[in-house]
């Protein structure tokens, strides 16, 4: 027995996906079944449906959706974003990788099991489509071991054909979301010959996608992504975790009548690893391969039915729970967490509904300081107008002074009309009388409106002489 535990530690020494000798070590999961998979095949489904029809939704004769990096627009919920509005993209970014960690401390690796791209792409589709075409992952293994003949050419062609259908169709999917869906009908529609050089690259974006889940599939996850590593000092002994309740289960043995007395629940039947899409053993404990995808806890509790001894050996759990026969309970770090969750997507949803639908940028010009008009007794300095239009129609703009008396000339004495997705450019004139200039350098708001409604304010400095 103490041999037996010994090997058991060998885990920690290696990746289950990596033999002694350095080379691949092929994973052939059992399929799995049961209530949490079924749950996961409903949800990837939706993603799936999402992601596919998503860029061919249209608000306001406008996508939904779009990427366009070329151009440097995007459009969100029907809300175009530019440049100029990188910072709302960094706050994004910050917010999301936040949101993951904070999420994990509390609930673990769901994202990754029921959420990730690369996941749902993988269990969900690509590897469902290979438990059709070749079978059941015994007759996989042995397929692989025999020489080629034509039952193995004709298994593998139709698999890989498909799969490189797949991966053709998906990269479109992707290139809709970038281009826009009435252009990417257009190129589908039209000779390859006509945009050579887009269909170049979309053949190597499908022969990537294509390796990645034919060939390098759960290397992902434990090689690329940097998220399983991280998990081990975001993780704490209250996180929600895919536990094996060693309690319970422990000492384990097969079930037989000369089995001795004191034996757990876990008959050893290692179905558990069977139906790891990573190859682990989860009774050693939560491991960096584990993505939480719940196909070792369908297996186990259908193990538990036949042999009469109740549910959840396998589950949801935290390893206090675990350690002192606990329930899993909603703690009050997970409440705080989840508070911390919610304001930070409160308030970005607010940034996002407060942006202004056109941003208006003025700089002095450099160089030049004021000038006096000694006539009107007036002071003027110049700048330089941007305003950017942020949304899908024309925009009449006109600028006011709110904080002092005065005006605001535009130079070639021209209407501010900023074209629907698009911005302008002009120099502008600011009068300010000379009895209203206590000091060299003072703080003026101008109010950029669109007929009675004003859309923005902005800030800037007003020089003049001491």
């Amino acid at each position: 027995m103490k041999k037996k535990q010994t090997d058991r530690e060998v885990f920690r020494d290696s990746v289950s996906t990596i033999d002694e000798s350095g080379r691949r070590n092929w994973i052939y999961p059992v399929k799995p079944s049961g209530k949490f998979y079924n749950y996961r095949v409903y949800l990837s489904y939706l993603l799936l449906a999402i992601l596919v029809f998503t860029p061919f939704i249209r608000v306001n004769d406008r996508p939904l959706f779009l990427f366009d990096i070329l151009e440097g627009r995007f459009i969100l919920f029907g809300k175009i974003f530019w440049p100029q509005d990188f910072f709302i993209f960094g706050l994004t970014m910050i917010t999301l990788i936040v949101l993951l960690i904070l999420f994990t401390v509390a609930f673990g690796r769901i994202f990754c099991g029921w959420i990730c791209p690369q996941t749902i792409f993988m269990e969900m589709l690509f590897r469902r489509i290979e438990y059709f075409i070749e079978g059941s992952a015994s007759k996989m293994k042995l397929r692989d071991k025999r020489p080629w003949d034509w039952e193995k050419i004709r298994v593998r062609g139709t698999k890989y054909v498909v799969f490189w259908g797949v991966s053709f169709l998906i990269g479109n999917i992707f290139l809709a979301y970038i281009i826009g869906s009435d252009q990417l009908l257009e190129i589908v529609t039209s000779p390859p010959t006509e945009h050579l050089t887009g269909f170049i690259a979309m053949l190597i974006f499908t022969t990537v996608f294509f390796f990645i889940y034919s060939w390098f599939r759960e290397q992902v996850c434990i090689v690329v992504c940097p998220y399983g590593r991280l998990q081990g000092v975001m993780l704490d002994r209250d996180s929600m975790v895919v536990a094996y309740d060693y309690v319970r289960g422990e000492p384990r043995g097969k079930i037989s009548k000369t089995a001795p007395d004191d034996l757990g629940d876990c008959i050893d039947c290692d179905l558990c690893v069977k139906v790891c899409p990573t190859g682990i053993d989860i009774r050693n404990g939560t491991q960096m391969e584990c993505v939480h995808c719940t196909a070792c806890m369908d297996a186990c509790d259908s193990i538990m039915e036949k042999v009469n001894r109740p549910k959840g050996l396998i589950r949801y759990a935290s390893e206090e729970g675990i350690a002192k026969n606990k329930p899993l309970r909603y703690t009050p770090r997970m409440r705080i967490y989840s508070v911390v969750l919610l304001a930070l997507v409160g308030l970005l949803s607010f940034i996002l509904v407060t942006r202004p639908d056109v941003e208006a940028r003025i700089l002095r010009v450099g160089g030049q300081l004021y000038h006096i008009q000694e006539e009107e007794g007036t002071i003027s300095n110049l700048y330089n107008l941007h305003l950017v239009n942020k949304t899908f129609r024309e925009v009449p703009v006109e600028l006011r002074l709110l904080n002092y008396d005065g005006r605001i000339d535009i130079v070639g004495d021209r209407q501010l009309n900023v074209p629907a997705e698009s911005n302008i450019q002009s120099p502008i004139l600011i009068y300010l009388d000379r009895d209203q200039i206590q000091q060299r350098t003072t703080e003026i708001e101008i109010g950029i409106y669109s007929g009675d409604d004003r859309i923005s304010t902005y800030r800037t400095n007003f020089h003049g002489p001491n």
